[in-house]
């Protein structure tokens, strides 16, 4: 189930969220340390992590689920987020070198035929990260946050997934070990947490980060059926669901 955009939007702007955000766009953009010139497609509540990108890559887009809702982004400039059918992605084949699933893997509804949507826009050679929370962290078992709603993954979950939907995962890692509190002193000493609880416990960490490439076979993920729609925010407050 779908967490509701304003809930998401109001946890990254809290002090945890904002732990969260640090320690998990770091962690993306050491998988990606360049763009230059790629088209970059964000999917679930993405925002947060995207912007790092938009300086080098041509074009960075936010897709949110119709049963999400979808706000505004950024805040300046030109609108770059649409609200969309998880199963009905608006964008043409192959159209994508870069795609990122946040809140999305956990709480789809139609997670199969999302995955043949992501498959179907990547191009050849692209890559995808999927940040799931890990079955394993704390985090998965308090629903003060959203990491703490929707179904949790294993590494052996995840990848066995993401294989059924013909990809392959090419490497994994494990973040966010600090506890999901709302102390000062722990969040401040995020950046402690994560280099020791990477080394010492990286099984422990609230998140599970899997990257993988687009495998290539003879046959091809069958085609969403019917139009598909987008809607784009024109204002900050989200659109309701179709």
């Amino acid at each position: 189930m779908w967490s509701d955009v304003v809930e998401l939007r109001n946890f990254y702007r809290s002090r945890i969220g904002g732990t969260a955000h640090r320690t998990i766009r770091d962690h993306v953009r050491a998988c990606w340390e360049d763009v230059t010139g790629m088209n970059v497609l964000g999917i679930g509540y993405p925002t947060p992590y995207l912007g790092q990108f938009r300086s080098e890559a041509q074009r960075v887009l936010a897709v949110m689920p119709a049963r999400q809702g979808v706000i505004r982004w950024p805040a300046e400039g030109a609108n770059l987020a649409a609200l969309a059918d998880e199963a009905e992605l608006p964008l043409p084949d192959l159209s994508i070198d870069r795609v990122l699933l946040v809140h999305a893997l956990e709480s789809a509804e139609q997670l199969r035929p999302m995955l043949r949507e992501v498959w179907r826009v990547m191009a050849d050679g692209g890559r995808m990260i999927a940040v799931v929370p890990n079955r394993t962290g704390i985090w998965a078992r308090l629903d003060r946050t959203p990491f703490g709603h929707g179904h949790p993954y294993s590494q052996s979950q995840l990848s066995r997934l993401l294989r059924d939907a013909m990809f392959n995962p090419a490497a994994a890692r494990y973040g966010l070990f600090v506890p999901p509190s709302r102390r000062r002193v722990l969040h401040a000493a995020a950046p402690a947490w994560e280099r020791i609880g990477g080394r010492w416990f990286p099984r422990l960490g609230g998140v599970l980060i899997v990257e993988a490439t687009k495998l290539i076979y003879a046959a091809t993920p069958a085609a969403a059926s019917g139009r598909r729609r987008v809607l784009a925010p024109q204002q900050e407050n989200p659109l309701p669901a179709p």
